[in-house]
């Protein structure tokens, strides 16, 4: 018996689509049927991208956002419900990390870290949150109530890590946001659910993990292995599913074990 999750006549909104795992989200949502709009801020990237989604007969469609920006959220998702149609599933994916001890890190290093990780989430989620509400309580328009929210947190958001403890303290809130936002939400059909990744290998990273550094970081992990974009495919597709209705306020390791 074979089972397959099909997302046809859903959008999709995934920020930070330009790179890393939003493209590899991007790319997976759109194969299983989904409308997908790529939010980010290096448009040529992802003009690139919907350029390979419709290559494989994928419905793709950019828009620009920056999610420290609260005017360039609201037009962002705005835009993307007038050219694709009310958004069902929202992956909130845009991240940044520094490495310093924490002694060292200045006002801006904090800033920077959590008016994206944090802030910008949950802005994000909000603005996309009150429109999913709005249909789920008749006052706005479309035809499918309730939604998907994915919010993309961190193993480190649940283990203490050295040396990007404030990258950890980001994640960690966006962990209890994802919990509030499901008990608040829940009751109208919007789940909202966390996914939090260790170690991925991404085209941002990839030489970190030749240099002599990555390796004995490699070799700490539990099965001395960091994983693959593709590694998050099946978990993201659960909890996209129009079937994954009994899942809402999950915080679902995707570490390989790292954070027990």
């Amino acid at each position: 018996m074979s089972y397959q999750i099909d997302l046809s006549g859903r959008v999709a909104l995934v920020t930070g689509a330009s790179s890393g795992l939003g493209t590899q989200f991007a790319k997976t949502l759109a194969s299983a049927g989904a409308a997908v709009v790529l939010a980010g801020r290096n448009m040529e990237r992802l003009k690139t991208l919907r350029a390979e989604i419709e290559g494989d007969d994928g419905d793709a469609h950019v828009v620009s956002l920056d999610v420290t920006d609260i005017d360039s959220i609201k037009a962002a998702v705005a835009h993307a419900e007038t050219e694709m149609g009310t958004i069902d599933i929202l992956v909130n994916n845009s991240g940044v990390s520094t490495q310093q001890k924490l002694t060292d890190v200045t006002e801006d290093d904090f800033d920077f870290i959590f008016d994206i990780n944090t802030r910008g989430a949950f802005f994000v989620a909000q603005e996309v949150g009150k429109r999913m509400l709005g249909r789920a309580k008749g006052s706005a328009p479309g035809t499918f109530t309730g939604g998907r929210i994915v919010n993309i947190a961190s193993m480190a958001g649940l283990k203490a890590l050295s040396q990007i403890g404030i990258y950890s303290m980001s994640k960690a809130a966006v962990i209890h946001m994802t919990r509030a936002m499901a008990l608040e939400w829940g009751k109208h059909g919007i789940n909202v659910n966390a996914i939090c990744p260790g170690y991925i290998e991404t085209e941002m990273n990839h030489r970190q993990w030749l240099t002599d550094a990555g390796k004995r970081l490699i070799d700490t992990l539990p099965r001395k292995r960091i994983g693959q974009p593709q590694d998050l495919d099946a978990v993201l597709m659960m909890l996209c599913a129009n079937e994954s209705h009994f899942i809402n306020g999950a915080v679902i390791q995707a570490d390989d074990g790292h954070a027990l």
